[in-house]
């Protein structure tokens, strides 16, 4: 595995090959999530190390630091996150499918950017509230 200080460039590049091999009509959206990521997280390792789907981690946590994975499995975008995330928001994933620790969003609809980064906020929470 490449050192963590390789990470951000190696994962950036395999993040952007990654979604380069996903059909045309979800490139934006994944971007899009891509962005919230990076914004609701600033200073999160890019990485495609982990189940070669693009994650996000922290330095000095349990997991690797992991919190946040985003994925597209025909048809739907879907948000890898921390348990209990999915189940606190509930409510405002109403319409989505959701397991434990996965939420599909259908690649044909709009998807909420101010969830998006709720989301990865509580899933970063719950990483930090852990290793108190």
């Amino acid at each position: 595995m490449p050192k963590k200080t390789n990470l951000k460039r190696i994962g950036a590049s395999g993040v952007d090959e990654y979604i380069a091999n996903t059909p045309k009509h979800v490139h934006g959206k994944l971007r899009d999530i891509r962005a919230a990521i990076r914004e609701a997280a600033p200073g999160a390792i890019e990485r495609m190390d982990y189940f070669q789907m693009p994650g996000y981690s922290y330095d000095g946590y349990d997991y690797d630091g992991m919190f946040i994975w985003f994925s597209f499995k025909v048809p739907c975008i879907r948000l890898h996150l921390r348990p209990p995330v999915i189940q606190e928001h509930k409510k405002e994933l109403a319409g989505c499918t959701t397991t434990k620790a996965i939420v599909s969003f259908p690649s044909g609809h709009e998807i909420s950017m101010a969830l998006v980064k709720k989301l990865v906020k509580a899933s970063l929470k719950v990483m930090k509230d852990k290793s108190k």
